[in-house]
């Protein structure tokens, strides 16, 4: 059966995410466990359906994490809700999809670079998007110098735009919403201080 015109089959988006490299099993955090890594601003969110997003993770993702325990670094550096947040209707379909046995082997979700949206969002609606076990998991992460606290270096690649947006945060502090609680207590502070696919640089720290 073919889409209709205008509207990108399942197929097509399936290759879609495949070629932007949203999702990537890559790397360790500090206990050997294995790392999922998803950036957030190559999510076309217009383009993706929520039904397509659940299969391609299910058959994709969840199969090679396994029955293991693993982390995620979720990088938020230059999210923008109108192109890359599916909804919170969607969100939520997508939670309720992940595998309870998944759901159980995740030990830690690294939220990097969050903004004051971003933190007011999940102040609000993230007991009611998710369960609590799930959702006390979630630590913020201002600078990429803290991540590396909790995730090898070695095998973790991140697009020039995340360390560009790191080197902004030095230069003007403010940016950064330093000294902004979260309404949970797990939160990394720093006191002292568009790309597409194939056209950005990236940095494979050894």
């Amino acid at each position: 059966m073919t889409s209709p015109p205008g509207i990108m089959s399942g197929i097509d988006q399936e290759q879609l995410m495949e070629k932007l490299r949203i999702f990537k099993i890559q790397g360790t955090d500090r206990q050997g466990r294995n790392v999922l890594v998803i950036i957030g601003k190559y999510f076309p969110a217009r383009f993706i359906s929520v039904e397509v997003l659940k299969k391609y993770l299910e058959e994709k993702i969840f199969s090679r994490v396994g029955e293991k325990a693993f982390s995620v670094v979720y990088v938020h550096t230059g999210v923008q809700r109108s192109d890359n947040f599916p909804g919170i209707s969607a969100l939520r379909s997508i939670y309720e999809a992940i595998p309870i046995n998944v759901r159980d082997h995740l030990e830690a979700v690294y939220f990097l670079h969050p903004g004051l949206q971003a933190r007011l969002f999940f102040a609000t609606f993230g007991r009611f998007l998710f369960n609590g076990g799930l959702y006390n998991k979630l630590q913020y992460v201002n600078r990429l110098e803290f991540l590396w606290n909790h995730v090898r270096r070695k095998g973790l690649e991140i697009p020039e735009f995340v360390f560009d947006h790191d080197e902004e945060l030095e230069d003007r502090p403010m940016m950064d919403y330093y000294g902004l609680e979260s309404d949970h207590p797990r939160i990394y502070n720093s006191s002292t201080r568009d790309s597409q696919v194939g056209m950005y640089s990236m940095r494979c720290i050894a």
